[in-house]
């Protein structure tokens, strides 16, 4: 493809740093885990969805923009913070499953149904965790133009192609994430019972998430 270099490359190096967990892997999962494949697909779909305006942002200079303005980066990092640090806090104030048989089977076997204004929910956190995220903008800045062959005549339109590229391969790697935490649940009932715990262990890692990303300095321009 025109402007685009070591394309096979980028995919496998795409794909392995899907597979690696952070914060939208652990949104992903615990939905999945607590309300079903559908859940998690939703969490997916919207992680992707935030994926999106990185993409964009990007390709059109605004990361570059924002990496080279701490005023911009700052705002954008207290953004992001806030909002996992709220994620988090949900996740730690949910009032707990019932504990009997009822419910658990309900969770382990995601025989249940989950309204679509739920599903709408799960799908506009995903995609805050992900669009608020600097680190995520500042990520392709840095990983995909050096895929792209110096020179190129339409490097923006490289750029953009490639974005889209790993957006669909991160997006399959999410809903695998999602399946392999739906089905976990359905084959080990111990899991199911001790989802209030799991959610509370989310919480936390959240919060831990939003902090530590408070205390991201700006990268050097």
């Amino acid at each position: 493809m025109s402007g685009i270099d070591h394309i096979g490359l980028f995919i496998v190096a795409g794909l392995l740093l899907n597979l690696t967990p952070g914060p939208d892997v652990l949104y992903i999962v615990t939905q999945a885990m607590r309300s079903g494949v559908r859940a998690g697909v939703a969490a997916a779909l919207g992680i992707s969805a935030g994926c999106f305006v990185h993409i964009a942002a990007a390709a059109v200079g605004v990361s570059a923009l924002m990496a080279a303005s701490a005023t911009a980066f700052a705002v954008l990092k207290w953004a992001g913070a806030a909002y996992l640090v709220y994620v988090g806090a949900r996740m730690l104030l949910a009032r707990s499953a019932p504990e009997n048989p009822d419910a658990i089977n309900f969770i382990a076997t995601s025989k249940g149904t989950i309204c679509a204004s739920a599903l709408k929910s799960l799908f506009f956190q995903g995609f805050w965790t992900n669009a608020l995220n600097p680190k995520v903008a500042l990520f392709f800045l840095a990983f995909v133009p050096q895929f792209i062959v110096p020179g190129a005549e339409n490097q923006p339109l490289a750029f953009l192609l490639l974005g889209l590229l790993f957006n669909a391969n991160a997006l399959g790697v999410n809903i695998g994430w999602a399946l392999a935490a739906a089905w976990l649940v359905r084959h080990f009932t111990a899991l199911a019972q001790g989802m209030h715990w799991l959610q509370r262990a989310a919480g936390l890692m959240f919060v831990g998430f939003g902090l530590k990303l408070a205390l991201t300095d700006q990268p050097p321009a």
